[in-house]
């Protein structure tokens, strides 16, 4: 019931508002405004439309501002009272009028008035210049002001229509065609398809309206706007249409079928679009003059507006057909992933749909091979590459990188994991006849870590791919290296060969030297491997190596290297191991081939040391007495000590060189080497880590021990040492037989006259075919001057030898302290301790 009593107040308070608002600027003697006048009546009509209207204010609805705006406008005109008196009145109004709802729009109401009234007061103002009264002018009026009112009414001649009437029909004239068949042929042209007047031309290679077509020049620069969506469509779809008619008899690969279903799918949506657009096309275009109320129509600026998105959309496809014509698998997904790295959100996302869609048959790739090891590459797309080889060589040379296929969103260092990881499952299966990869394949699908993120695997999810493959390397490398050390004891065939090809079983070897040394003097023509095989195996049954594994003895044997006419066993004998699948992995052609070359050095140097110590047993001081010399002249004897001495200090001088170098190459080298190698081998996660160690250690002999190829001119100088050492010792062997002959034929000249003639009779008798420098006795005369000339003859040989030697051993010595590598430096520290060679030496 109080609602309704305020809805019958509300129009009498209007009426009460209008009628102080007239009445204020009357004239004091005018007669009060008759609330019956037309003014009074057209004000009231006016002011309720004002009322009963939804226009709302372009201000807050905040009271409190409008307050402040009105007292601030008082301020500033100099009404600070009024501000006040205003500020109090609000406050009371705020306070007390609880029945007001809109208390800002009140206020913002008396605001306006008041604004108003100050913008229209003048002295001639009328009752109507506050409300502008809405009655209807002159027929012949269109809009005018009357004593100050504005007055609107209605077009009776209906001008505005017929000037929009007369605009349509100027642009039917300069248009032969309808606007509507237009945009029915841009959608034709944006499916491929030519219209009735938009067709494809060739030689441009675009879509155009006929010059022959009557219509304006902006028609036709926004129908070649929007019929280059076409032309790319053309051009896409072109591609797809190629690609799939080559499928399956040539290369378009799983990568290529791939993407181009991407594209179809995206096509998909777009015929989607296309359809709706083609709906709205049906219905007519308004004129300007009718009401455009009803939106679902088709112009060209709506076109323009609805293709937008499609138009970037499809020059990125067309863009990456251009740039994939040519490529194929990881090429094709590095190509598109490139266009990825946008800062534009739909070309971003764009990107992203799309490549997972390419990437998919990448990673299944991946998958597969780093945990199954297969690799079902029928079209050549994935980034690793098989051929076959033999077992030895399946690690090294059966797989590898294809560095044009691997994408450039996957690292090359996660891509070297991935090739290793399926790598090693090939070389376990295939060399080692092992199936326990796949018992670690198991583990890996099923730890918790990897089926948790195997749902992002994919494009955009390398952290996952990395976690994956990181955690199949672990376990499978792992598996690999047990399998290496415990079942083919790696570790223990590493030793076997340092103690055989490297010559570090020392009893072994001396006993081998001593046994096969006879044999070995022989020319290498007349040797017998089977011989010297059989000796082999003496000497490992005479030695400490007779308690090493058998399997392992059962690989170490005789090999003859080619020889020339002229060459002697010492020349092309040599040992070899062999070393069987999986380790010929670790123990190749050429790897062997490099420890049979650092083996004939070493076996020189232990031949060379074999000579000197059989010099030493023939030159030991108790085999010479003097007592036997005691007939001889007086400077004979002591040409026979000086030689004796000149042969021993030369002895002594080779012997230094020889057992420094000896003691620098089986410790400082070979020792140091293998410590080495032992502490890396203990470290090394993988196949890759093992087969580096060992090259390091191999790598490591071959350069410190004067092999390598900077140290070749050393290595020559050392090898023609060792041949004048071994000269030495024949002289030496000559020297001491001679001196032991000369004793016992003065023993036998100091026999009886009888006895020392049948002596020589028998002598000459057994001495005819003996060589030019024997001993021929014809007396104490005679055997005096034959032992003189000996001794000359000895002593000169030895001078000689010493000389060269001296020179030899000088000029190697100057070279060790330009060697690049600090070892052969601190060999130059141990053979000149006492800095006796740079005296001679001025380059020292």
């Amino acid at each position: 019931m109080e609602e309704e009593e305020d809805q019958q107040k509300l129009p009498d308070l209007v009426k009460e508002l209008v009628h102080r608002l007239l009445s204020q600027n009357l004239p004091s003697n005018s007669p009060p405004i008759n609330p019956k006048s037309p003014e009074f009546r057209n004000s009231l009509r006016y002011a309720l439309r004002i009322l009963s209207s939804r226009l709302t204010p372009s201000v807050a609805p905040d009271a409190a501002a409008i307050a402040d705006s009105i007292k601030r406008r008082l301020a500033t005109h100099a009404r600070s009272s009024d501000a006040l008196s205003f500020a109090d009145l609000f406050s009371k109004f705020a306070s007390k009028a609880q029945s007001v709802n809109n208390k800002w729009a009140v206020i913002y109401l008396l605001k306006i008035i008041s604004e108003d009234r100050h913008k229209t007061a003048s002295a001639a103002a009328t009752t109507t210049s506050l409300l502008p009264n809405l009655a209807f002018s002159e027929p012949a009026s269109n809009k005018g002001w009357s004593n100050g009112v504005l007055l609107v009414s209605k077009d009776p001649d209906n001008r505005r229509d017929v000037a929009f009437r007369e605009f349509v029909n100027l642009v039917r004239e300069e248009n032969e065609v309808l606007e509507e068949v237009i945009v029915r042929d841009v959608l034709y042209a944006c499916q491929g398809v030519d219209g009735s007047f938009v067709k494809f031309e060739s030689e441009s290679k675009r879509y155009v309206i006929p010059e022959s077509v009557r219509v304006p020049r902006g028609i036709r620069s926004m129908v070649h706007n929007l019929c280059e969506l076409g032309v790319l469509f053309r051009k896409v779809s072109g591609y797809i249409s190629q690609s799939m008619d080559r499928f399956p008899n040539e290369d378009v690969g799983t990568v290529g079928q791939a993407f181009c279903s991407a594209l179809q799918d995206e096509f998909s949506e777009y015929y989607k679009l296309l359809a709706v657009l083609e709906a709205q096309a049906s219905n007519p275009i308004p004129l300007v003059s009718e009401s455009a109320s009803s939106g679902n129509y088709l112009s060209l600026r709506r076109l323009a507006v609805w293709l937008a998105e499609p138009l970037v959309k499809m020059r990125l496809m067309a863009d990456l057909v251009e740039k994939c014509r040519v490529l194929r698998g990881g090429a094709m997904a590095g190509a598109i992933h490139l266009h990825a790295q946008h800062g534009d959100p739909l070309v971003h996302e764009f990107m992203r749909r799309l490549l997972q869609r390419v990437c998919s048959s990448l990673f299944e790739m991946v998958r597969r091979w780093v945990l199954e090891g297969e690799l079902e590459d029928i079209f050549a797309e994935f980034f690793i590459v098989g051929q076959p080889v033999k077992a030895e060589s399946l690690w090294r040379e059966g797989y590898r990188l294809h560095d044009a296929m691997l994408p450039s969103f996957i690292p090359p260092s996660l891509a070297q994991r991935i090739l290793r990881t399926g790598k090693s499952i090939n070389f376990l299966r295939v060399c080692c006849e092992d199936r326990g990869w796949a018992d670690a394949a198991t583990e890996v699908i099923t730890d918790n870590e990897v089926t948790a993120r195997r749902g992002g695997f994919g494009y955009g999810e390398t952290d996952t791919l990395e976690f994956l493959v990181d955690k199949a390397a672990k376990r499978i490398d792992k598996h690999l290296l047990d399998v290496i050390f415990k079942r083919y004891k790696f570790k223990e065939h590493c030793l076997a060969i340092k103690q055989y090809l490297l010559l570090g079983q020392g009893d072994f070897v001396q006993y081998l030297m001593d046994i096969v040394g006879p044999e070995l003097s022989e020319p290498a023509n007349t040797i017998s491997s089977f011989k010297l095989s059989g000796l082999l195996e003496t000497a490992i049954r005479a030695s400490n190596a007779q308690y090493d594994d058998p399997e392992i003895l059962d690989r170490l044997r005789v090999k003859m290297m080619p020889h020339e006419s002229g060459d002697r066993g010492w020349d092309v004998f040599s040992l070899e191991y062999d070393a069987r699948v999986p380790l010929d992995t670790v123990f190749t052609e050429s790897v062997m081939a490099r420890y049979l070359r650092i083996f004939n050095f070493l076996w020189k140097l232990k031949r060379v040391e074999h000579a000197l110590t059989g010099a030493w047993k023939t030159m030991k001081p108790n085999c010479i007495t003097s007592n036997s010399f005691t007939r001889l002249q007086h400077a004979v004897k002591m040409q026979l000590v000086s030689t004796l001495r000149r042969c021993q200090v030369l002895w002594v001088e080779i012997n230094h060189f020889i057992s420094n170098l000896q003691y620098y190459i089986m410790f400082e080298v070979l020792e140091i080497s293998w410590s080495n190698f032992l502490a890396e081998m203990e470290v090394a996660k993988d196949l890759d880590d093992l087969l580096a160690a060992h090259e390091k250690y191999l790598h490591s002999i071959v350069e410190k021990s004067l092999l390598g190829d900077l140290s070749q001119s050393l290595y020559k100088s050392l090898l023609v040492i060792f041949d004048l050492i071994l000269r030495f010792r024949s002289r030496a062997d000559r020297l001491y037989e001679g001196i032991h002959e000369l004793q016992s034929r003065i023993t036998e000249s100091s026999l009886s006259s009888r006895d020392q003639n049948k002596t020589r009779s028998q002598r000459q008798l057994n001495d005819k075919s003996a060589e030019q420098g024997s001993w021929i006795v014809d007396g104490r005369k005679a055997l005096t001057q034959r032992a003189g000339e000996f001794l000359r003859n000895m002593e000169q040989d030895l001078d000689a030898i010493a000389k060269e030697y001296s020179s030899l051993q000088e000029e190697f010595i100057s070279q060790l302290p330009v060697q690049q590598h600090v070892d052969l430096k601190f060999l130059f520290f141990r053979l000149d301790f006492n800095e006796f060679y740079g005296r001679f030496c001025p380059s020292m």
